[in-house]
């Protein structure tokens, strides 16, 4: 199905009443992903599609910090993967310039679909995966799964 997420991992899930192929539109071009991932990060850009790059930046502490990379997994309608990696001067302070990866699955259920969104990849980190996790566990809420939800069922 996919790729493989991980034992240590953030999960992030929704219901949107509407059907995976209706869902899946969102994620077709950069206007329509801004469109409800631009809460609290800049996406710069987005090329979604296998082997695309995705590009996009969050303020932390007061500096721009900037992060992205390929997309690994383009499955339309269940997935889209993309590979993080953070550039400087944050990798040099944060963690290391190993990735980890977001995941957005798409499942139908009842009249509508689940919409999970996965940051994952932390067990390749070594020691620091459990500090790691956790600070992401911290960080990350449903506010963009809930702007996916009101664009789709508006």
């Amino acid at each position: 199905m996919g790729l493989t997420i991980g034992t240590l991992h953030v999960r992030r899930s929704i219901l949107i009443l509407a059907a995976p192929e209706r869902v899946w539109e969102e994620f077709t071009t950069a206007e329509r992903i801004a469109a409800w991932l631009d809460r609290g990060h800049t996406l710069h850009s987005i090329e979604p599609r296998l082997g695309g790059r995705a590009e996009m930046s969050v303020e932390i502490d007061g500096v721009r910090r900037h992060y992205g990379g390929p997309v690994i997994v383009c499955d339309p309608p269940r997935e889209m993967s993309f590979q993080i990696v953070w550039r400087e001067p944050w990798e040099a302070v944060y963690a290391t310039a190993i990735p980890s990866y977001w995941t957005f699955r798409l499942s139908p259920i009842y009249d509508g679909t689940l919409v999970e969104l996965f940051h994952h990849g932390f067990e390749l980190t070594g020691a620091d995966a459990a500090a790691n996790l956790e600070g992401y566990e911290q960080g990350w809420d449903v506010k963009h799964l809930t702007a996916l939800r009101g664009v789709v069922e508006r």
